[in-house]
């Protein structure tokens, strides 16, 4: 899994691409959690996501329940298999996400 972040004022932008599973879902929340602070819209961009597992799943509901709090999320350029993912576990739903 790769990592880049982007901060414009309150709005950061978390390009991830690769692997979101049990061996890497840590880091993302370190990183998620290191650079939260202030921001008022989280944008996951998932243009180059192949795969979320599980651990990938509970590391996005955690962020969103933060940013209920804070602002608002979004994860754009989903591709097919990964949104076929999100609409079996009901996350389409929870979550505001873009292809």
């Amino acid at each position: 899994m790769k990592i880049t972040k982007e901060l414009n004022g309150t709005t950061l932008t978390m390009r991830v691409s690769g692997r979101l599973d049990a061996s890497n879902a840590q880091e993302l929340t370190n990183q998620l959690n290191a650079s939260l602070g202030g921001v008022k819209e989280l944008i996951f961009d998932f243009g180059g996501m192949q795969y979320v597992a599980s651990a990938g799943l509970r590391v996005l509901l955690t962020a969103q329940k933060r940013m209920n709090k804070q602002g608002k999320m979004k994860i754009r350029n989903v591709d097919d298999s990964v949104m076929e993912v999100f609409e079996m576990t009901g996350f389409d739903d929870l979550m505001d996400i873009e292809k």
